[in-house]
């Protein structure tokens, strides 16, 4: 029989290894608080995306993070762009390599997602322009959490120095900005120029997820984490990263059910086109 005056002390070490009389919910509920919600392109589900609005909203929604995909214009402008044409998320045509800054701020980057989701549209998506880097840190500030990617950065070369540029010039918290890519290459630029910058690699499955040692290790040297996609991956494969010492942050999940699954089994966060969705996971409803 356990003294009373053991009882106490017990009953703390219960709580916090998770041992309740309710299946553990406590602890589950921990697990989930920490998982970080990537707003994908900002809360890109319910507005147009790589739009103030769409960043601002994402905010609203208890979104982590900004994520900023990133172009470079002719002239050298860093914008947050995700396809290398402005076709898709405008009303123009053309690569944005071969486009200025000024052409760019003539699109119109909201009136294609009303046509394309109706139940979301507004009209004050009409008209909304690109932004640049430059005028996301001006809005945001210094102190937000940004995860900025560099897109296609073979086809423009500095795009790093100028990221580290504009980071700098703004005094952006370095301890809540992360940098990802699926160019191993360009993060190691990114780790050359400044090896404080927290770096993502992304990886790129056409099947199920497989990892190895030596692949862990080489990431491990210059990356605190990777971003796969979700479709691909199974707990052994998490559980694996997550063991030896990386985060994992996959992309784009847009399901309670899946987020939950993820949850289970280990991922350290994910992006979400609807960011208030994870939030829902996180609290448990």
């Amino acid at each position: 029989m356990i003294g009373k005056k053991w009882l106490p002390a017990l009953s703390a070490l219960v709580i916090a290894a998770g041992i309740t009389t309710g299946g553990g919910a406590a602890f589950a509920k921990e697990k989930h608080k920490d998982i970080l919600n990537v707003s994908h392109r900002g809360a890109s589900g319910h507005a147009p995306e790589h739009t103030l609005v769409s960043y601002d909203m994402g905010e609203k929604m208890h979104g982590d993070y900004i994520e900023v995909d990133l172009q470079m214009t002719k002239d050298g402008q860093l914008i947050a762009m995700h396809d290398e044409t402005v076709d898709r998320t405008t009303d123009g045509t053309g690569y944005v390599k071969d486009m200025t800054l000024a052409d760019i701020k003539a699109l119109d980057a909201g009136s294609w997602f009303n046509e394309k989701n109706p139940a979301y549209a507004n009209e004050e998506y009409v008209g909304l322009q690109v932004p640049t880097l430059e005028e996301v840190f001006q809005k945001f500030g210094k102190n937000n959490s940004y995860y900025i990617e560099t897109k296609s950065p073979t086809i423009y070369p500095g795009m790093e120095k100028e990221l580290l540029r504009l980071v700098n010039k703004y005094n952006i918290n370095k301890d809540k900005l992360l940098v990802q890519s699926f160019s191993a290459d360009s993060l190691k630029i990114m780790h050359g120029l400044d090896p404080s910058v927290k770096l993502v690699q992304l990886m790129s499955y056409g099947s199920n997820a497989t990892i190895t040692d030596e692949q862990i290790a080489q990431i491990k040297a210059y990356a605190m984490g990777i971003g796969p996609n979700h479709t691909y991956l199974n707990e052994a494969y998490i559980q694996k990263v997550v063991n030896n010492g990386l985060e994992i942050h996959p992309y784009t999940v847009n399901d309670k059910e899946r987020m939950s699954q993820l949850i289970e089994w280990g991922v350290t966060g994910m992006f979400t086109n609807f960011p208030d969705l994870l939030h829902e996971v996180k609290k448990g409803k």
